[in-house]
């Protein structure tokens, strides 16, 4: 097989850290020098707390947004069943994310607070509780999501009041080079059930974030108008701010459509604007995994996976298949090479990180420890038995354990951690800590992998994942990449690594293929199917375990690509596949003695994403 299996990387990382701290010391040997990240930061961009109005009105009353930042940084919480929950490993970064629509509202509605009862809409409110009809509320929340009057439940001065709050209790627990709490918000816009939500985040301080109450969906449903007022924010108060978009797979072909949302076709002016301010997708959370489609991609056997593909995120339009393209971040990054042929610029050039969207406070994305998405999706045995005829969370056994941020930063701040995701240089998983370093160059030899100094060389001698490889002068040459990952330690072994490419014909066709580059034991790609076999499973579902008798700890290669056109765009990125293991709907029949049924999945293969390098010829 191409490429090598060995422990090396760990190794590797491990001197690195060592030679660091007595390079501090002793200056035994002279400093590298290159200005570039070491290490890996797990994190959340997109958590809710009682804040948001529908985590408040679905069961999440009593766990705050300071109590996020306690539960990522490592604290035991009690979860709204009243189980004792915390994670093995906290987080290095989080951005609780509330909705910025009603943002603070029903809590403080819920607690008599003058400063919402006292207002318009808090007397409307109280009004639908002494008719007995609070879920009027929560109807309120979705109609403005629909159907904005431009017209904000709150006075402005409120909305920047309660802002400013959230924004300061992010300071509190913000620790430069131990835990970075990032300020944020979702702007939650949806048309006609179709989902456009974005999380926004800042590199900032409450002292700037504060000035500026967030831009919501009762502003605007068109994304346009977000992008202006993040400008607007930068104009007037010198920080920086992204958008992140998410569940493009809910949006029913609109998250990534060759129109804007007044139906005209995507041009210039609109490129530039998406292609500014949103530098990344959400491409994994708990409302299923946005990565590729069977239907997209045919000869991609890994394609299939917790695809959520029946609808939108209302419910309210079935899913057809011209949609998906327009869903999925393979066939957007395709697309977005031929608007960049078309109009100069790619709007759709995004790195892929991926998040949870849990709503109760807890940011949980192991299948052995994962908490849902509201309190009903938590543990316990109606989390599955009662959701099976119920729909309206979705099902709650199709909910995924997903996902992480993975973001290499120069170090744990917000500017580091802000000026990664700018770079793209970030990389999603689907709950597991897979570390994954991929690069592309032109003259990385294939004992690269070898060398001590390998990461010099790959920093030197080419780009890593976010960027644009560099133009070449020899066009009878192809580009190569570096790829290294090595399992989550608390976690499965690695079955392979895949390099998925994309490209445009010279006649205009969007074309993919997916390469399997390297991989765990001694197994062969079958001549005639083109396939690598299954790496097997270990897992016994019903005790909910596995082994790790099977795949590698670490793998890595360099690989160069053997259909190469200078002449055509391409983008590559590294899929990291691992060994089967228990779903998290194995661990709760186990735990609590449930039968499932035969259509709920009890086993699932986790993997990463890396940021695509992208290609473009003269």
């Amino acid at each position: 097989m191409p490429g090598k299996s060995n422990a090396k990387l760990a190794l590797a990382a491990a001197c690195c850290a060592l030679s660091i701290w007595a390079g501090a010391e002793t200056q035994y040997s002279s400093p590298v020098g290159n200005d570039y990240p070491l290490t890996v930061l797990w994190g959340d961009t997109h958590l809710h707390s009682r804040n948001s109005a529908d985590a408040y009105s679905l069961g999440n009353r009593n766990l705050t947004q300071a109590d996020a930042y306690r539960f990522a940084r490592g604290e035991p919480m009690t979860a709204h069943n009243g189980m004792e929950v915390q994670l093995r490993r906290p987080l290095d970064f989080l951005v609780v994310a509330d909705h910025a629509e009603y943002l603070g509202g029903y809590y403080r509605f819920g607690v008599d607070d003058p400063l919402v009862t006292g207002t318009r809409t808090g007397e409307q409110w109280a009004e639908f509780v002494r008719e007995g009809n609070p879920d009027r509320m929560i109807a309120a929340f979705t109609g403005s999501m629909a159907d904005p009057e431009n017209n904000h439940p709150f006075p402005e001065h409120i909305r920047r009041s309660i802002w400013q709050e959230v924004a300061q209790t992010a300071d509190d627990y913000n620790h430069p080079g131990e835990f970075t709490a990032l300020i944020g918000y979702e702007w939650t816009s949806s048309i006609a059930g179709n989902n456009l939500h974005r999380v926004v985040v800042y590199r900032d301080g409450a002292e700037k974030v504060g000035q500026i109450a967030p831009f919501s969906g009762q502003d605007s449903l068109d994304p346009r108008d977000l992008w202006n007022a993040l400008a607007h924010y930068e104009e007037e108060t010198g920080g920086q701010v992204l958008a992140i978009p998410h569940n493009g797979n809910l949006s029913n072909g609109m998250m990534f459509s060759s129109e804007s949302v007044d139906g005209e076709p995507i041009d210039l002016a609109y490129a530039e604007l998406r292609s500014r301010w949103e530098p990344l997708y959400e491409v994994t959370q708990v409302k299923g995994d946005s990565e590729a489609h069977p239907f997209l991609s045919p000869n991609d056997e890994f394609a299939d996976f917790e695809n959520w593909d029946w609808d939108n995120i209302g419910r309210t339009r079935k899913k057809e298949n011209w949609m998906l393209k327009h869903e999925y971040a393979r066939g957007a990054l395709k697309l977005g090479m031929a608007y960049e042929a078309e109009l100069g610029v790619n709007p759709f050039k995004f790195g892929l990180i991926g998040s949870t969207d849990g709503h109760n406070s807890l940011s949980t994305t192991q299948e052995d420890n994962f908490f849902g998405k509201f309190p009903e999706s938590q543990p316990g045995v109606a989390r599955i038995k009662n959701a099976m005829a119920n729909d309206r969370l979705w099902q709650n056994w199709r909910i995924v354990a997903s996902g992480y941020a993975a973001v290499w930063a120069k170090e744990n701040t917000r500017e580091a951690i802000f000026d990664a995701m700018r770079r793209r240089e970030v990389y999603a998983t689907t709950g597991s800590r897979i570390t994954v370093r991929f690069f592309g160059g032109w003259r990385y030899p294939d004992a690269l992998v070898d060398e001590a100094n390998w990461l010099d060389a790959a920093y030197q001698n080419g780009v890593p994942m976010g960027s644009d490889l560099p133009l070449h002068n020899d066009d009878t040459s192809a580009p190569r990449f570096l790829v290294q990952a090595a399992k989550d330690p608390d976690g499965p072994n690695l079955d392979r690594v895949q390099i998925v490419k994309g490209w445009i014909d010279k006649d205009g066709q969007h074309l993919e293929k997916v390469y399997d580059v390297v991989w765990s034991g001694g197994r062969e790609i079958d001549a005639k199917s083109g396939k690598l076999p299954p790496v097997g499973s270990t897992v016994d579902v019903e005790k909910a375990s596995y082994t790790n008798a099977i795949g590698s700890a670490v793998l890595e290669t360099v690989w160069q690509d053997p259909a190469f056109d200078p002449h055509q765009r391409a983008f590559y990125y590294a899929r990291v596949i691992e060994i089967p293991r228990p779903r998290w709907t194995a661990y709760d029949a186990a735990f609590f003695g449930i039968q499932l049924p035969d259509d709920v999945p009890t086993v699932i293969q986790d993997r990463a994403y890396t940021s695509p390098i992208w290609y473009t010829p003269r």
